[in-house]
Protein backbone atom coordinates (compact mmCIF):
# COMPACT_ATOMS: atom_id res chain seq x y z
CA UNK A 1 0.00 0.00 0.00
CA UNK A 2 1.01 3.52 -0.38
CA UNK A 3 0.87 5.79 3.05
CA UNK A 4 1.84 9.46 2.99
CA UNK A 5 2.75 10.57 6.72
CA UNK A 6 2.33 14.15 7.65
CA UNK A 7 4.75 14.81 10.58
CA UNK A 8 8.05 13.61 10.62
CA UNK A 9 8.35 14.18 14.55
CA UNK A 10 8.92 11.36 17.00
CA UNK A 11 5.51 9.26 15.99
CA UNK A 12 5.05 10.57 12.67
CA UNK A 13 9.19 9.65 11.95
CA UNK A 14 9.01 5.87 13.92
CA UNK A 15 5.16 5.15 12.28
CA UNK A 16 6.63 5.92 8.88
CA UNK A 17 9.70 3.98 9.04
CA UNK A 18 7.91 0.75 10.58
CA UNK A 19 5.30 1.03 8.36
CA UNK A 20 7.78 0.89 5.26
CA UNK A 21 9.41 -1.82 6.93
CA UNK A 22 6.32 -3.69 6.92
CA UNK A 23 6.83 -3.56 2.77
CA UNK A 24 4.48 -0.69 2.69
CA UNK A 25 5.48 2.10 -0.11
CA UNK A 26 5.58 5.50 2.74
CA UNK A 27 6.41 8.95 1.86
CA UNK A 28 7.07 11.48 5.12
CA UNK A 29 6.08 14.56 4.87
CA UNK A 30 7.35 17.91 6.60
CA UNK A 31 7.04 21.68 6.45
CA UNK A 32 10.81 22.19 7.83
CA UNK A 33 13.35 21.87 4.97
CA UNK A 34 15.86 21.48 7.56
CA UNK A 35 14.28 18.26 8.49
CA UNK A 36 13.84 16.72 5.11
CA UNK A 37 17.36 17.69 4.52
CA UNK A 38 18.56 16.00 7.42
CA UNK A 39 16.46 12.74 6.99
CA UNK A 40 17.27 12.71 2.86
CA UNK A 41 21.26 12.53 4.44
CA UNK A 42 20.12 9.67 6.38
CA UNK A 43 20.21 11.32 10.02
CA UNK A 44 17.98 11.22 11.99
CA UNK A 45 16.43 14.65 14.08
CA UNK A 46 15.54 12.62 17.30
CA UNK A 47 17.59 9.80 18.95
CA UNK A 48 16.00 6.61 19.46
CA UNK A 49 17.64 3.60 19.43
CA UNK A 50 18.01 1.37 16.17
CA UNK A 51 15.84 4.03 14.58
CA UNK A 52 18.78 5.31 12.07
CA UNK A 53 19.74 1.89 10.54
CA UNK A 54 16.04 1.24 10.03
CA UNK A 55 15.22 3.72 8.39
CA UNK A 56 18.53 3.85 6.21
CA UNK A 57 17.66 0.06 5.46
CA UNK A 58 13.92 0.69 4.07
CA UNK A 59 15.05 3.95 2.04
CA UNK A 60 18.13 1.81 0.44
CA UNK A 61 15.01 -0.20 -0.22
CA UNK A 62 13.14 2.07 -2.45
CA UNK A 63 10.19 2.11 0.43
CA UNK A 64 10.63 5.01 2.01
CA UNK A 65 11.03 8.56 1.18
CA UNK A 66 10.93 12.19 2.26
CA UNK A 67 9.20 15.50 0.80
CA UNK A 68 8.43 19.19 1.68
CA UNK A 69 5.10 18.42 -0.43
CA UNK A 70 1.98 17.25 0.35
CA UNK A 71 0.33 16.96 -2.41
CA UNK A 72 2.84 14.70 -4.00
CA UNK A 73 2.83 12.67 -0.93
CA UNK A 74 -0.99 11.64 -1.15
CA UNK A 75 -0.85 11.42 -4.94
CA UNK A 76 -1.62 7.96 -4.82
CA UNK A 77 -1.81 7.32 -1.33
CA UNK A 78 -4.50 4.83 0.39
CA UNK A 79 -4.21 6.08 4.03
CA UNK A 80 -2.92 10.24 5.37
CA UNK A 81 -1.83 9.76 8.47
CA UNK A 82 -1.88 13.39 10.63
CA UNK A 83 0.84 12.71 13.24
CA UNK A 84 1.47 16.29 14.27
CA UNK A 85 2.01 18.02 17.43
CA UNK A 86 -0.82 18.47 20.05
CA UNK A 87 1.11 20.43 22.71
CA UNK A 88 -0.78 21.56 25.64
CA UNK A 89 -2.69 25.45 25.02
CA UNK A 90 -1.65 27.93 27.05
CA UNK A 91 -3.82 29.25 29.57
CA UNK A 92 -6.38 25.66 29.83
CA UNK A 93 -4.80 22.75 29.80
CA UNK A 94 -6.27 21.44 26.52
CA UNK A 95 -4.35 20.20 23.54
CA UNK A 96 -3.63 22.85 20.46
CA UNK A 97 -5.55 21.14 17.47
CA UNK A 98 -4.20 24.02 15.38
CA UNK A 99 -1.33 21.61 13.31
CA UNK A 100 -3.93 19.18 13.10
CA UNK A 101 -6.73 21.18 11.50
CA UNK A 102 -4.14 22.71 9.51
CA UNK A 103 -3.24 19.51 8.16
CA UNK A 104 -6.86 18.44 7.93
CA UNK A 105 -7.47 21.57 4.87
CA UNK A 106 -4.31 20.57 2.81
CA UNK A 107 -5.21 16.91 3.24
CA UNK A 108 -8.86 17.41 1.37
CA UNK A 109 -6.68 20.10 -0.76
CA UNK A 110 -4.75 17.96 -2.40
CA UNK A 111 -6.78 14.76 -2.20
CA UNK A 112 -8.64 13.63 -5.72
CA UNK A 113 -9.15 9.83 -4.71
CA UNK A 114 -10.71 7.95 -2.11
CA UNK A 115 -7.98 7.69 1.03
CA UNK A 116 -8.41 6.82 4.86
CA UNK A 117 -7.61 10.11 7.05
CA UNK A 118 -5.62 8.57 9.84
CA UNK A 119 -5.03 10.76 13.04
CA UNK A 120 -2.04 9.30 14.51
CA UNK A 121 -1.38 12.32 16.64
CA UNK A 122 -3.05 12.58 20.35
CA UNK A 123 -5.98 14.76 20.26
CA UNK A 124 -9.47 14.95 22.25
CA UNK A 125 -12.49 12.80 21.67
CA UNK A 126 -14.60 14.17 18.68
CA UNK A 127 -11.61 15.53 17.33
CA UNK A 128 -12.09 13.04 14.74
CA UNK A 129 -15.40 14.07 14.18
CA UNK A 130 -14.33 17.53 13.73
CA UNK A 131 -11.65 16.36 11.19
CA UNK A 132 -14.22 14.81 8.79
CA UNK A 133 -15.82 17.94 8.98
CA UNK A 134 -13.00 20.18 8.26
CA UNK A 135 -12.02 17.75 5.25
CA UNK A 136 -15.33 17.91 3.78
CA UNK A 137 -16.19 22.14 4.07
CA UNK A 138 -12.66 21.94 2.19
CA UNK A 139 -13.75 19.94 -0.66
CA UNK A 140 -17.41 18.94 -0.71
CA UNK A 141 -16.93 16.32 -3.06
CA UNK A 142 -13.79 14.61 -2.17
CA UNK A 143 -14.76 10.38 -1.18
CA UNK A 144 -12.93 9.92 1.88
CA UNK A 145 -13.30 8.01 5.55
CA UNK A 146 -11.62 8.55 9.51
CA UNK A 147 -10.12 6.62 11.57
CA UNK A 148 -8.38 7.31 14.95
CA UNK A 149 -5.07 5.05 15.31
CA UNK A 150 -3.64 5.92 18.40
CA UNK A 151 0.16 5.52 19.04
CA UNK A 152 1.17 3.96 22.84
CA UNK A 153 4.82 4.20 21.80
CA UNK A 154 7.67 4.46 25.14
CA UNK A 155 10.58 7.04 24.19
CA UNK A 156 13.46 4.87 24.27
CA UNK A 157 11.58 1.54 22.91
CA UNK A 158 9.75 2.84 20.41
CA UNK A 159 10.54 0.37 17.07
CA UNK A 160 10.20 -3.10 19.35
CA UNK A 161 6.30 -1.53 20.40
CA UNK A 162 5.43 -0.60 17.28
CA UNK A 163 6.66 -4.18 15.86
CA UNK A 164 5.56 -6.03 19.22
CA UNK A 165 2.99 -4.10 20.25
CA UNK A 166 0.29 -5.11 23.09
CA UNK A 167 -2.59 -3.99 20.71
CA UNK A 168 -3.29 -1.83 18.08
CA UNK A 169 -6.66 0.26 18.90
CA UNK A 170 -8.39 1.75 15.55
CA UNK A 171 -11.59 3.55 15.38
CA UNK A 172 -13.60 3.73 11.96
CA UNK A 173 -16.77 4.11 11.23
CA UNK A 174 -17.08 2.17 7.88
CA UNK A 175 -16.46 -1.10 6.65
CA UNK A 176 -14.39 0.62 4.32
CA UNK A 177 -11.96 2.08 6.50
CA UNK A 178 -11.54 -1.13 8.12
CA UNK A 179 -10.74 -2.87 5.76
CA UNK A 180 -7.86 -0.27 4.81
CA UNK A 181 -6.68 -0.41 8.00
CA UNK A 182 -6.58 -4.00 8.51
CA UNK A 183 -4.52 -4.66 4.94
CA UNK A 184 -2.07 -1.78 6.99
CA UNK A 185 -1.44 -3.58 9.62
CA UNK A 186 -1.36 -7.31 8.21
CA UNK A 187 1.96 -7.98 9.02
CA UNK A 188 0.90 -7.85 13.08
CA UNK A 189 -2.33 -9.39 12.47
CA UNK A 190 -1.15 -12.53 11.25
CA UNK A 191 1.67 -12.81 14.15
CA UNK A 192 -1.74 -12.27 16.39
CA UNK A 193 -1.04 -9.22 17.85
CA UNK A 194 -4.29 -8.12 18.70
CA UNK A 195 -6.21 -5.54 16.80
CA UNK A 196 -8.78 -3.84 18.88
CA UNK A 197 -11.53 -1.93 16.76
CA UNK A 198 -13.62 0.48 17.91
CA UNK A 199 -15.91 3.47 16.94
CA UNK A 200 -14.06 7.03 16.86
CA UNK A 201 -14.53 8.06 20.46
CA UNK A 202 -13.77 4.91 22.30
CA UNK A 203 -10.31 4.82 20.17
CA UNK A 204 -9.60 8.62 21.64
CA UNK A 205 -10.76 8.37 24.84
CA UNK A 206 -8.52 4.37 25.22
CA UNK A 207 -5.26 6.87 24.48
CA UNK A 208 -6.09 9.13 26.91
CA UNK A 209 -7.39 6.71 29.80
CA UNK A 210 -4.15 4.90 29.27
CA UNK A 211 -1.81 7.54 29.85
CA UNK A 212 -3.88 8.73 32.70
CA UNK A 213 -3.83 5.44 34.76
CA UNK A 214 -0.07 5.13 33.85
CA UNK A 215 0.70 8.60 35.34
CA UNK A 216 -1.37 7.62 38.18
CA UNK A 217 0.48 4.34 39.06
CA UNK A 218 3.69 6.34 39.36
CA UNK A 219 2.17 8.88 41.24
CA UNK A 220 0.75 6.92 43.60
CA UNK A 221 3.78 5.25 44.36
CA UNK A 222 5.50 8.25 45.02
CA UNK A 223 3.21 9.43 47.28
CA UNK A 224 3.82 6.02 49.10
CA UNK A 225 7.48 7.11 49.10
CA UNK A 226 6.76 10.07 50.88
CA UNK A 227 4.82 8.44 53.53
CA UNK A 228 7.72 5.28 53.79
CA UNK A 229 9.76 8.15 54.83
CA UNK A 230 7.79 9.34 57.74
CA UNK A 231 7.17 5.73 58.98
CA UNK A 232 10.59 4.16 58.12
CA UNK A 233 9.36 1.54 55.50
CA UNK A 234 11.59 0.70 52.30
CA UNK A 235 9.72 1.69 49.23
CA UNK A 236 11.49 -0.87 47.10
CA UNK A 237 10.05 -3.47 48.71
CA UNK A 238 6.90 -2.72 49.08
CA UNK A 239 6.67 -2.09 45.48
CA UNK A 240 7.73 -5.54 45.18
CA UNK A 241 5.20 -6.76 47.76
CA UNK A 242 2.55 -5.11 46.00
CA UNK A 243 3.63 -5.39 42.22
CA UNK A 244 3.62 -9.38 42.93
CA UNK A 245 -0.44 -8.87 42.93
CA UNK A 246 -1.65 -9.88 39.40
CA UNK A 247 -4.37 -7.12 39.76
CA UNK A 248 -1.69 -4.82 40.46
CA UNK A 249 1.18 -5.80 37.96
CA UNK A 250 4.77 -5.16 38.78
CA UNK A 251 5.09 -2.06 35.70
CA UNK A 252 5.14 1.41 37.02
CA UNK A 253 5.71 1.29 40.43
CA UNK A 254 8.87 2.43 40.53
CA UNK A 255 9.15 5.97 43.14
CA UNK A 256 10.88 8.61 41.57
CA UNK A 257 11.35 12.29 40.78
CA UNK A 258 7.87 12.60 39.21
CA UNK A 259 6.94 11.41 35.55
CA UNK A 260 7.70 13.73 32.86
CA UNK A 261 8.30 13.26 28.95
CA UNK A 262 5.66 14.05 25.90
CA UNK A 263 2.70 12.51 26.73
CA UNK A 264 1.73 11.71 30.51
CA UNK A 265 2.16 15.59 31.30
CA UNK A 266 0.20 16.58 28.28
CA UNK A 267 -2.26 14.18 28.30
CA UNK A 268 -3.21 13.48 32.03
CA UNK A 269 -3.73 17.88 31.29
CA UNK A 270 -5.82 17.67 28.47
CA UNK A 271 -8.05 14.57 29.91
CA UNK A 272 -8.74 16.73 32.49
CA UNK A 273 -10.03 19.82 30.39
CA UNK A 274 -12.30 17.22 28.39
CA UNK A 275 -13.86 16.00 31.94
CA UNK A 276 -14.43 19.86 32.78
CA UNK A 277 -15.99 20.84 29.30
CA UNK A 278 -18.25 17.67 29.34
CA UNK A 279 -19.54 18.08 33.34
CA UNK A 280 -17.49 15.46 34.60
CA UNK A 281 -14.73 16.43 36.76
CA UNK A 282 -11.53 13.51 36.18
CA UNK A 283 -10.77 14.18 40.20
CA UNK A 284 -7.97 11.36 40.34
CA UNK A 285 -5.74 12.69 37.27
CA UNK A 286 -6.31 16.07 38.45
CA UNK A 287 -4.87 15.44 41.16
CA UNK A 288 -1.97 13.48 39.79
CA UNK A 289 -1.09 16.01 38.19
CA UNK A 290 -0.76 18.12 41.52
CA UNK A 291 0.98 15.24 43.12
CA UNK A 292 3.27 14.70 40.44
CA UNK A 293 4.20 18.68 40.91
CA UNK A 294 4.81 18.26 44.96
CA UNK A 295 6.83 15.25 43.86
CA UNK A 296 9.26 17.16 41.78
CA UNK A 297 9.52 19.93 44.43
CA UNK A 298 10.25 17.63 47.08
CA UNK A 299 13.49 16.22 45.31
CA UNK A 300 14.73 19.74 45.54
CA UNK A 301 14.10 19.73 49.22
CA UNK A 302 15.86 16.53 49.85
CA UNK A 303 18.86 17.95 47.98
CA UNK A 304 19.07 20.83 49.66
CA UNK A 305 18.56 19.24 53.24
CA UNK A 306 21.23 16.58 52.39
CA UNK A 307 23.56 19.51 51.65
CA UNK A 308 23.05 21.10 55.12
CA UNK A 309 20.23 23.20 54.50
CA UNK A 310 21.59 25.44 51.89
CA UNK A 311 23.58 24.89 48.26
CA UNK A 312 24.51 28.52 48.46
CA UNK A 313 28.34 28.42 47.23
CA UNK A 314 28.35 24.17 46.89
CA UNK A 315 28.88 22.29 43.57
CA UNK A 316 26.42 19.65 42.75
CA UNK A 317 27.14 17.02 39.78
CA UNK A 318 23.20 16.65 38.29
CA UNK A 319 23.88 12.71 36.43
CA UNK A 320 20.71 12.65 33.80
CA UNK A 321 18.42 15.37 32.84
CA UNK A 322 16.29 13.85 29.77
CA UNK A 323 12.71 12.70 31.56
CA UNK A 324 13.96 9.19 30.71
CA UNK A 325 16.83 6.82 30.13
CA UNK A 326 17.55 6.29 25.69
CA UNK A 327 16.32 9.38 24.48
CA UNK A 328 16.93 13.32 24.37
CA UNK A 329 13.63 14.47 25.32
CA UNK A 330 13.88 16.98 27.77
CA UNK A 331 9.95 17.98 27.65
CA UNK A 332 8.40 18.50 31.20
CA UNK A 333 11.51 16.18 32.69
CA UNK A 334 11.80 16.58 36.49
CA UNK A 335 15.27 17.99 35.78
CA UNK A 336 13.75 21.41 34.52
CA UNK A 337 12.46 21.84 37.65
CA UNK A 338 15.32 20.49 39.93
CA UNK A 339 18.27 22.01 38.08
CA UNK A 340 17.23 25.80 38.12
CA UNK A 341 16.41 25.57 41.58
CA UNK A 342 19.61 24.28 42.77
CA UNK A 343 21.05 27.07 40.59
CA UNK A 344 19.20 29.78 42.02
CA UNK A 345 19.54 28.84 45.43
CA UNK A 346 23.52 29.85 44.73
CA UNK A 347 24.79 26.39 43.80
CA UNK A 348 27.44 25.54 40.58
CA UNK A 349 25.64 22.91 39.01
CA UNK A 350 27.33 20.38 36.35
CA UNK A 351 25.34 18.21 34.28
CA UNK A 352 26.29 14.61 32.98
CA UNK A 353 23.50 13.23 30.36
CA UNK A 354 24.57 10.73 27.11
CA UNK A 355 21.95 12.40 25.28
CA UNK A 356 20.39 15.70 26.87
CA UNK A 357 23.14 18.71 25.67
CA UNK A 358 21.05 19.46 22.62
CA UNK A 359 17.57 20.25 24.08
CA UNK A 360 19.47 20.80 27.63
CA UNK A 361 21.68 23.47 26.75
CA UNK A 362 18.92 25.98 26.07
CA UNK A 363 16.45 24.74 28.56
CA UNK A 364 18.97 24.44 31.30
CA UNK A 365 21.03 27.91 31.54
CA UNK A 366 23.84 28.63 33.65
CA UNK A 367 24.20 24.68 33.86
CA UNK A 368 27.43 23.20 33.53
CA UNK A 369 28.09 20.47 30.92
CA UNK A 370 30.26 17.70 31.26
CA UNK A 371 30.96 14.31 29.33
CA UNK A 372 31.92 12.23 32.42
CA UNK A 373 30.56 11.66 35.81
CA UNK A 374 33.60 11.31 37.33
CA UNK A 375 34.69 14.20 36.09
CA UNK A 376 31.98 16.68 36.78
CA UNK A 377 31.82 15.16 40.59
CA UNK A 378 35.57 15.96 40.81
CA UNK A 379 35.62 18.32 44.58
CA UNK A 380 31.57 18.28 44.19
CA UNK A 381 29.79 18.56 47.44
CA UNK A 382 26.68 16.30 46.22
CA UNK A 383 25.99 14.31 43.18
CA UNK A 384 22.14 13.77 42.19
CA UNK A 385 21.21 10.78 40.41
CA UNK A 386 18.43 11.67 38.33
CA UNK A 387 18.05 9.44 35.42
CA UNK A 388 18.76 6.13 35.46
CA UNK A 389 21.05 5.37 32.28
CA UNK A 390 22.83 2.20 32.14
CA UNK A 391 26.10 4.13 32.85
CA UNK A 392 25.15 5.53 36.20
CA UNK A 393 23.83 2.56 37.27
CA UNK A 394 27.25 0.81 37.24
CA UNK A 395 29.03 3.54 38.83
CA UNK A 396 32.58 3.12 40.65
CA UNK A 397 30.86 4.18 43.74
CA UNK A 398 34.47 4.51 45.82
CA UNK A 399 35.88 6.55 42.71
CA UNK A 400 33.01 8.30 42.68
CA UNK A 401 33.29 9.01 46.68
CA UNK A 402 36.98 9.31 46.47
CA UNK A 403 36.83 12.26 43.99
CA UNK A 404 34.36 14.61 45.85
CA UNK A 405 34.55 17.70 48.53
CA UNK A 406 32.06 16.02 50.36
CA UNK A 407 31.02 12.48 49.32
CA UNK A 408 27.27 13.09 49.43
CA UNK A 409 24.63 11.21 47.16
CA UNK A 410 20.92 11.94 46.26
CA UNK A 411 20.19 9.01 44.53
CA UNK A 412 16.73 10.30 43.21
CA UNK A 413 15.87 6.77 41.20
CA UNK A 414 16.74 4.22 43.83
CA UNK A 415 19.77 2.86 41.59
CA UNK A 416 21.89 2.02 44.57
CA UNK A 417 21.29 1.30 48.29
CA UNK A 418 22.64 2.72 51.38
CA UNK A 419 25.19 -0.11 51.89
CA UNK A 420 26.15 0.02 48.93
CA UNK A 421 26.81 3.88 49.31
CA UNK A 422 28.58 3.48 52.97
CA UNK A 423 30.65 0.72 51.77
CA UNK A 424 32.28 3.11 48.94
CA UNK A 425 32.81 5.99 51.41
CA UNK A 426 29.86 8.40 51.22
CA UNK A 427 29.47 10.30 54.32
CA UNK A 428 25.75 11.01 53.14
CA UNK A 429 22.95 9.54 50.99
CA UNK A 430 19.63 9.86 50.90
CA UNK A 431 16.95 8.44 48.10
CA UNK A 432 13.21 8.61 47.76
CA UNK A 433 10.98 6.10 50.00
CA UNK A 434 14.31 4.87 51.83
CA UNK A 435 16.35 4.97 54.82
CA UNK A 436 18.96 7.32 54.49
CA UNK A 437 21.65 8.12 56.15
CA UNK A 438 24.00 11.29 57.33
CA UNK A 439 22.97 15.10 56.83
CA UNK A 440 19.02 15.36 56.11
CA UNK A 441 15.82 14.81 57.37
CA UNK A 442 15.67 11.32 57.58
CA UNK A 443 18.75 9.53 58.39
CA UNK A 444 20.30 6.95 60.89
Amino acid sequence: MKIAMIGTGYVGLVSGVCFSDFGHEVVCVDKDPRKIQMLEAGKVPIYEPGLESLMAKNVQAGRLTFTENLKEAVTGAEAVFIAVGTPTRRGDGHADLTYVFAAAEEIADSLDHYAVVVTKSTVPVGTNRRVAEVIAKANPDLDFDVASNPEFLREGAAIDDFMRPDRVVVGVESDRAAQVMAEIYRPLFLRDFPIVTTDLESAEMIKYAANAFLAAKITFMNEIAALCERVDADVKQVSKGIGLDGRIGNKFLHAGPGYGGSCFPKDTKALARIGQENGMAMQITETVIGVNDETKRRMIDKVVDMCGGGVSGKTIAVLGVTFKPNTDDMRDAPSLTIVPALIGGGATVRVVDPQGLAEGEALLPGAHWFEDAYKAAENADAVVLLTEWNEFRALDLKRLAGCMNTAAMADLRNIYSPSDAKRAGFSAYCAVGRRGFGTGEWHD
